[in-house]
């Protein structure tokens, strides 16, 4: 299976690619230290993306900048960090990915348990996750040849100690428990679903 993996250069996805190079044919992208090199927040740069890589048979994000800090700072401008990035980033993956990814392909996205449990300073990323969960919904009904799409969403991950302050009372979800919710949307049956690891 050829699995384009966006986000590669971080937490989750160097640890994705690790999993799965062995396995399969694995294509890492990233703003930079990838095998290609890909902003979401540009349609066009990820339509390069897709065009260097050729025809795919799975797509995984762990990609998504927001903007993390006090409602009080939050502006439009900051705003829409998360908006163009963890938002609309990842559905133009979708959206333009559609034309490449072979039939019976699957789109797997990431979101987070803020989009239903929300913490302090990160009101931008609670809405963009609400959206992608929300548009993975919509998407699994009009999609075609076969194609599945579905998010993962994860809590605090045990690899990110610096976030354990701003989820209080969580338990970290470990990057096998990741891993393998990762695996479920990949290769499972599912479509539609927001899949939480643990």
């Amino acid at each position: 299976m050829k699995i384009i993996i966006v986000g590669a250069s971080g937490t989750m996805g160097k640890h994705l690619t690790n999993a799965f190079k062995n396995e399969h044919e694995v294509i890492t992208a990233a703003t930079k230290g990838c095998d290609i090199n890909v902003d979401i927040t540009s349609p066009e740069s990820i339509e390069n993306m897709y065009k260097k890589a050729g025809a795919f048979d799975a797509l995984v994000s762990t990609a998504g900048p927001t903007f993390v800090g006090p409602w009080s700072k939050l502006t439009d401008k900051e705003f829409r960090k998360g908006i163009d990035g963890k938002m609309m980033g990842q559905i133009n993956l979708v959206l333009i990915g559609q034309h490449y990814i072979n039939p019976r392909g699957s789109f797997t996205l990431i979101t987070g348990a803020l989009s239903h449990d929300p913490q302090k300073n990160f009101a931008n990323a609670t809405a963009a996750n609400g959206a992608v969960d929300a548009f993975v919904r919509s998407a699994a009904i009009e999609l075609e040849n076969g194609i599945r799409i579905n998010t993962v969403s994860p809590t605090v991950i045990e690899n990110s100690p610096q976030y354990f302050p701003f989820f209080p009372g969580d338990i970290p979800v470990t990057m096998l428990q990741l891993e393998y919710a990762f695996r479920k949307a990949i290769f499972g049956a599912n479509t539609g679903q927001v899949i939480k690891p643990g």
